[in-house]
């Protein structure tokens, strides 16, 4: 997905409100705004919109010196969602489908973004839960992702957010594991999840996990380690979680399942969805790969 004119605002507005996450220092505040408007001024809207977002990111870490400003809020989440495993699995394990359940709570994680949002806490994750059974979503496309789950022999799992991740863990237990590796990040993007967040919700225990070898949000191929495209070529399958993945894969030759949160016009446009929607769908790209 390429970038748009309307994407530009959310940049600056990221890179500012990225900026006053980190740091309390004004300065710092006008010197990472005044970096990105010059390269925006420049950039190439062909690149999709997570290549900004690393641009933003590694800006804001050079300049305040902070190797992952992230760290604490995805060690709260990641906790905040474990301590409630036990009551999210039995959920799980009691609903009519399982596999529906686990899949809107995977969706439902997503919310814990701190890239859209500057106000993720605790109150905005339990309402995105609630939410996850009051909406609609596709049961064909439900079924698919169970059927090309159990044809598959190969599954590569996008992980997205910490937090997020403890669903995303629970929906893995619903599909045959066995045959799932799950990516993370290579380094540090946002709020994204790491080797260590994996390690701390006991997703190493459950499935194989590997990192993309780069610090992008989403997955620029591009930009990501050789071993990483190797096994990504060689996925029968790919659930890619969060918008991010969208963006930098829904062009991708590639048959993949995308599980986000729409979080904002350009990309519920791009779906043909309303932003806040809960989506799965398939991509529109996957005859290319057989082809």
């Amino acid at each position: 997905m390429k970038s748009h004119l309307d994407c530009i605002p959310c940049f600056i507005r990221h890179a500012l409100q990225a900026a006053r996450f980190v740091s309390d220092d004004v300065a710092i505040h006008e010197q990472v705004v005044r970096e990105v408007l010059r390269v925006v001024a420049a950039m190439d809207l062909g690149n999709p919109p997570p290549q900004m977002g690393q641009y933003i990111q590694r800006t804001i870490r050079r300049l305040t010196g902070s190797e992952d400003p992230y760290r604490s809020v995805k060690q709260q989440f990641n906790q905040y969602l474990l301590d409630r495993l036990d009551e999210f699995r039995e959920q799980v394990r009691r609903s009519d489908d399982p596999l529906d359940t686990a899949v809107r709570l995977a969706i439902a994680g997503n919310v814990i973004d701190f890239g859209p949002y500057n106000n993720v806490d605790e109150s905005l994750v339990d309402n995105a839960i609630l939410k996850a059974f009051s909406t609609q979503l596709p049961t064909s496309a439900i079924q698919e992702l169970r059927e090309a789950a159990q044809q598959a022999g190969d599954i590569l799992f996008l992980a997205d957010n910490a937090g997020e991740i403890v669903f995303d863990r629970l929906l893995i237990e619903q599909l045959p594991k066995e045959k799932i590796t799950v990516a993370v990040k290579g380094g540090p993007a946002l709020n994204d999840v790491l080797m260590e967040d994996a390690e701390m919700v006991g997703l190493c225990e459950l499935v194989a996990v590997i990192d993309n070898g780069t610090d992008a949000p989403g997955t620029v191929l591009e930009l990501c380690s050789d071993e990483f495209r190797k096994r990504f070529q060689a996925a029968d399958m790919i659930i890619s979680k969060g918008q991010a993945n969208y963006e930098t894969l829904s062009d991708e030759p590639a048959d993949i399942f995308f599980l986000l949160m729409a979080k904002c016009d350009v990309v519920a446009r791009d779906i043909g969805c309303k932003t806040g929607d809960y989506i799965v769908c398939r991509s529109r790209n996957k005859e290319a790969k057989a082809a």
